[in-house]
């Protein structure tokens, strides 16, 4: 499979950083960096694989059936994920215990 072009919505990005600033809050900034390369290497993993994720059903039909894969060392934090022709889009980071078909 060709390389995919990699794309994070505004709430992906949203998501990283702000969990990334709460572990520097609760934590130290060493766990908010582990936080950020946990989450770029999970994203390059599913590019190279992008039919690695399992494919999630919701009720809502225009979420397309988007696969989800946990961040490696933060296990209930979970990538949401589609991928067509040429493009990864990363649609969601966040924590698998919301209600995640609202966030989504």
């Amino acid at each position: 499979m060709k390389d995919l072009r990699i794309r994070l919505s505004d709430a992906a990005i949203s998501d990283i950083l702000e969990q990334s600033d709460w572990y520097e809050r609760q934590e130290d900034r060493r766990l908010s960096q582990r936080w950020e390369s946990a989450v770029s290497s999970a994203i390059l993993r599913i590019a190279k694989n992008p039919r690695f994720g399992a494919p999630c059903e919701f009720k809502a039909e225009e979420l397309h059936r988007p696969r989800r894969i946990p961040v490696a060392g933060f296990p209930k934090h979970l990538i949401f994920y589609q991928f067509h022709a040429d493009e990864l889009l990363i649609l969601r980071i966040i924590h698998g215990a919301r209600d995640l078909e609202s966030l989504l």
